[in-house]
């Protein structure tokens, strides 16, 4: 498969299914993007039945803003929904192919629930005597 465009009004799209989705930020002045982007789009073909996108953060400076990049090339890995990794720098093939390995062995019930815990924990409680008396 080739990679998609990412862009402001598809990324939640793109990103917010299920599966297993790759995000390169990038853009075309940075060399380590550039040394990157044949590796990137060879793993692709290798893996079609993952989506992989590019953001050009240059063109996306919300999107990229929105997830706090502060170097390209940054990686960002998703499944279902949740952000599993995200880090700068350019990957070699097969670090690539390791991390993608990694996400499809995670187990995801495991990761939702912790998530879903999370979540719950940094929300303020109810106070159970709310209920006044008349």
């Amino acid at each position: 498969m080739a990679t998609v465009e990412l862009t402001a009004e598809n990324f939640a799209e793109k990103i917010g299914g299920e599966g297993i989705t790759l995000v390169d930020f990038w853009a075309s002045w940075c060399g380590p993007c550039r040394m990157f982007a044949p590796v990137y789009e060879r793993v692709s073909e290798l893996n079609p039945d993952i989506t992989f996108g590019k953001v050009d953060t240059e063109a996306e400076q919300v999107l990229a803003a929105e997830f706090n990049i502060r170097s390209i090339p940054t990686l960002m890995i998703v499944r279902d929904g949740v952000a599993l990794y995200s880090e700068p720098g350019a990957l070699p093939q097969q670090a690539l192919e390791s991390l993608i390995q990694q996400a499809r062995d995670i187990d995801m019930t495991e990761v939702k629930a912790k998530v879903a815990e999370a979540q719950a924990a940094a929300e303020p409680a109810e106070e159970s005597d709310s209920v006044t008396k008349a």
